[in-house]
């Protein structure tokens, strides 16, 4: 055999080769459908029910509702917008990674790859999805992040209100329209300034693929949809995709080791207005929120999800800022919220809870508005009605249904503003109050413990339905002097004259014995 022929010989066997190793690993990314039912069984069924249909025994608390895989639709796709079915990649994505901003958690810690593509195999039958898609979505050529980009992103996202209609002029979600999926449940547009509610991620590349597809039995459309009047070409949607990426907050995040309000001293006057410039020199601390479940009526979808706060004292006054993003701004009474809002709109609320004494050491009184053997003050703000304004009132409570309102403020002063999808709130009341001994006194130096609880009134939140946060601390942050370096410095001083002492005495005794 030449040498011509050999080599001719030897790519036929690497064709061969190569081709059978290529079917071997297609097959061995074949879930089994039996296999995947058994996981599926474990797994799954508690929220996507027996039948697939999303309707498991914890799906009435879960927000959003679990997927109803008998549809066949699926929000997060790789597939063109015009293709029903997503890939098999997609799905098992899904599974890995789980869904963030809901109760669909990533097993890919738990459940091995054979074991999750079996249940992508298993849930595909659901729906009997037996083609395979056949169009996948064009990403053309991606444009890389610049401030160029960006500009060109933001300009196309306002341009005839297509994005903001929904998501709003600094993408908060603070709609101007009430949202319902294909099911007809609620739903809130995506705040895209919290990029850890995105069900996939806010990498551009995944944003790009949710303009360009839309999200299937939701209202966001597909960018990509030539019959759209608002259709974008595969640059403008890469831009849009940057401009988004953007938006996501860099400050008033959340930072677990960031537990105390510091509230610094002023001597120059307190900003007793959420507008006050003097807000941005103050410290700010950003808490978790989560749903009121803990006593009835427990309430698990509740819309709001982190609040941060600042704080200012002087020798009289203390001053707490509040600040969290809310969709809509629900003031019962107005056609516009009405319009909006779910049947029983009520008013935007947030209160402030503190316990009536400043406890010794780490005791506290029982986080959920405390009980009748340790009770706790809310400073407590609403937004007001058409026909009432808003107002702010302390409240004592001893237990989440045993809260009485004073008949006066009990001199809490407080004062709101409302843009762009976000509340701030202020509130002012005196450091010592005399002759009140229902009221928490404050001093400074001492840490206070401090927790937060909000109402979304479009979203049904009223009473005990509500958000909140576990106890914090605040502390009245002493005043620098000077007094700390004095010390410090008398401290050097004497310190030096020991040593000075010590090492004389020394030489001596050494002279002594030398002689």
């Amino acid at each position: 055999m030449n040498y011509s022929a050999m080599r001719n010989f030897v790519r036929s066997v690497l064709t061969v080769l190569a081709f059978a190793l290529t079917t071997v690993a297609a097959n061995s990314q074949s879930g089994d459908i039996d296999s995947g039912e058994v996981v599926y069984v474990k797994r799954c069924l508690q929220c996507h029910g027996e039948e697939g249909d999303g309707l498991g025994p914890a799906a009435e608390r879960l927000n959003p509702p679990p997927r109803d895989f008998t549809l066949g639709l699926f929000k997060i796709k790789t597939t063109a917008f015009d293709e029903d079915l997503p890939n098999d990649d997609d799905l098992l994505r899904m599974i890995r990674d789980g869904m963030p901003g809901t109760a669909m958690p990533g097993w890919g810690d738990m459940l091995s790859q054979k074991d999750m593509l079996d249940v992508v195999a298993y849930i595909k039958t659901f729906a009997e999805l037996e083609e395979e898609p056949e169009i996948q979505l064009d990403f053309g050529t991606q444009i890389a992040i610049s401030d160029e980009s960006i500009a060109a992103g933001k300009k196309l996202f306002e341009q005839g209100d297509r994005c903001t209609e929904c998501h709003g002029l600094e993408g908060k979600g603070d709609a101007i329209k009430k949202l319902k999926n294909d099911n007809g449940e609620r739903t809130w547009p995506r705040n895209l300034t919290k990029p850890w509610t995105f069900r996939a991620s806010n990498d551009p590349k995944d944003i790009f693929a949710r303009i360009s597809i839309g999200i299937p039995t939701t209202q966001m459309p597909s960018f990509a949809d030539p019959k759209s009047s608002k259709k974008l070409s595969i640059e403008e949607r890469w831009h849009v995709a940057n401009y988004v990426n953007s938006l996501a907050k860099v400050e008033n995040v959340v930072n677990p080791e960031n537990f105390v309000i510091q509230a610094g001293r002023r001597d120059t006057g307190l900003p007793t207005t959420p507008d006050d410039e003097a807000w941005k020199d103050a410290p700010s601390s950003t808490f978790i929120m989560v749903p009121q479940i803990v006593a009835k009526q427990r309430f698990f979808l509740t819309a709001n999800d982190t609040i941060s706060a600042r704080a200012f004292y002087d020798d009289k006054r203390i001053a707490i800022y509040l600040e969290w993003d809310d969709r809509t701004k629900s003031i019962p009474g107005d056609p516009k919220a009405a319009s909006i809002a779910d049947e029983n709109l009520s008013e935007d609320a947030v209160a402030i809870q503190f316990p009536r004494i400043i406890p010794k050491g780490m005791e506290k009184p029982y986080f959920l508005m405390g009980s009748a053997t340790n009770p706790v003050n809310l400073w407590r703000w609403s937004s007001g009605t058409t026909e009432q304004s808003e107002n702010g009132t302390i409240i004592d409570a001893m237990g989440i249904l045993d809260q009485q309102p004073r008949d006066d403020s009990s001199g809490l002063n407080t004062a709101s503003s409302y843009k762009n999808g976000t509340w701030r709130v202020v509130m002012t009341r005196s450091l010592q109050t005399a002759g009140q001994e229902n009221n928490l006194q404050f001093e400074e130096g001492r840490f206070v413990p401090v927790a937060f609880f909000a109402w979304d009134g479009s979203n049904g939140e009223t009473g005990t339905a509500h958000a909140m946060t576990t106890w914090y601390w605040l502390q009245l942050k002493p005043a620098a002097d000077s007094k700390p370096l004095i010390y410090a410095i008398i401290a050097a001083l004497l310190t030096g004259a020991i040593l000075m002492w010590w090492s004389w005495g020394a030489q001596s005794r050494a002279r002594e014995s030398a002689a």
